[in-house]
């Protein structure tokens, strides 16, 4: 599937909001909840906003998955930027329609290209231990696990601990 990554833009909060509506309880399996709050209308849209003006700042980089036809597959987030050690943390969601299909891969490998010529030097990721799927998109895109959280939290119904990864090849 031919994909690209469209920088978050205020025009997406309509869109974005029904995706994450009718995502939610896919991602509530293999991530933390957002809470209630967040899929309040108004309370999205101020949340949206506030992405916009970190943005803005350039403390993040927030990108849609887009497929050919423009509809959201779903979201690679580069956050936490570091301007003076060039590091920052990714995340990235699929939607439950799009997975199996190497959507993530492929964002994943759009967004180090994007990153790489604005300076990152070094991108981090976390995810749970039992999303097996996500540990194989971050090593498939040359990251290294570097540890494994000792602390344990649950999420429906499992305890659960973070795998933290690194990804420090790249040059711009």
């Amino acid at each position: 599937m031919e994909i690209y990554l469209d920088r978050l833009q205020a025009a997406d909060a309509e869109a974005l909001y029904q995706f994450e509506c009718e995502n939610r309880a896919f991602f509530e399996q293999m991530v933390p909840a957002r809470g209630e709050d967040y899929y309040i209308p108004e309370m999205f849209n101020k949340r949206h906003e506030a992405l916009l003006e970190e943005q803005a700042q350039g403390g993040a980089y927030f990108y849609l998955i887009k497929g050919k036809d423009h509809s959201i597959l779903g979201r690679i987030n580069l956050v936490d930027i570091d301007k003076s050690h060039t590091a920052a943390h990714v995340g990235y969601r699929v939607g439950q329609k799009h997975t199996g299909k190497g959507i993530a891969n492929q964002a994943l490998k759009l967004l180090i290209e994007t990153v790489t010529a604005e300076g990152i030097k070094q991108i981090q990721a976390k995810t749970t231990a039992n999303n097996i799927a996500s540990q194989k998109v971050l090593e498939k895109n040359g990251f290294k696990r570097i540890a494994t959280g000792s602390e344990t939290f649950e999420m429906n119904g499992q305890q659960l601990h973070f795998i933290y990864y690194a990804l420090t090849s790249l040059s711009g």
